[in-house]
């Protein structure tokens, strides 16, 4: 886990393709309040096999860097498998992959942040490098947890999100395209916005 000093905008820049923004925000009496739902609410940010249960439609696992199923805290190089609704790719064994890149902590006198970045990715097993993934290797999705004074929120924001029709076989490239168009047109907001609910949930 990278950490900084100072605050830092950890939201990759928008180039391509559509971008998404989900944030839920709580505000609480006394700093001993703000900084104790800070910590519950990165607690939650990390444990990845748990996000199901706030996001309410797809299930997620937490795949360590060797290919085998972790429970315990997210870290950077780990897999996130995603099993979203419907059927799923053959190049990805019948799931969604993205790989943690990034993990960054900000501390100082009065504000707070963890964010976490994924991207899309290949299985871990496999043997080509071809993307796992609805949405091409040029997007990501950072999810973060952030105190400013007694103000606690929990972020999502999707980057340069573009329909993954280059990688597997045709039936591949093809319901990649249909759910990266259902997630274009934001039908994926409402997993996003129950999961930062969740994470600031008392």
């Amino acid at each position: 886990m990278e950490e900084k000093n100072d605050f830092l905008d950890t939201v990759p820049a928008q180039h391509s393709g559509s971008q998404m923004d989900a944030v839920e925000k709580r505000k609480v009496n006394t700093e001993s309040e703000a900084l104790a739902l800070f910590e519950s609410a990165c607690l939650r940010l990390l444990s990845v096999n748990d996000w199901g249960n706030y996001a309410g439609i797809s299930a997620f696992q937490l795949i360590d860097s060797r290919g085998v199923r972790a429970e315990r805290k997210a870290a950077v190089n780990d897999y996130i498998r995603i099993d979203i609704p419907g059927p799923g790719t053959h190049i990805g064994m019948g799931y969604d992959w993205v790989s943690i890149e990034d993990i960054v902590q900000v501390n100082d006198e009065k504000t707070q942040l963890l964010s976490m970045t994924v991207r899309p990715c290949a299985h871990p097993v496999s043997k080509t490098d071809e993307i796992a993934h609805f949405f091409k290797s040029e997007a990501t999705s950072t999810f973060m947890i952030k105190r400013i004074g007694l103000c606690v929120s929990a972020e999502e924001h999707g980057r340069n999100e573009i329909p993954n029709t280059s990688d597997g076989s045709f039936y591949d490239k093809s319901r990649n395209f249909m759910v990266g168009l259902a997630a274009k047109l934001g039908l994926s907001y409402p997993q996003w916005k129950n999961l930062v609910n969740g994470l600031l949930k008392d």
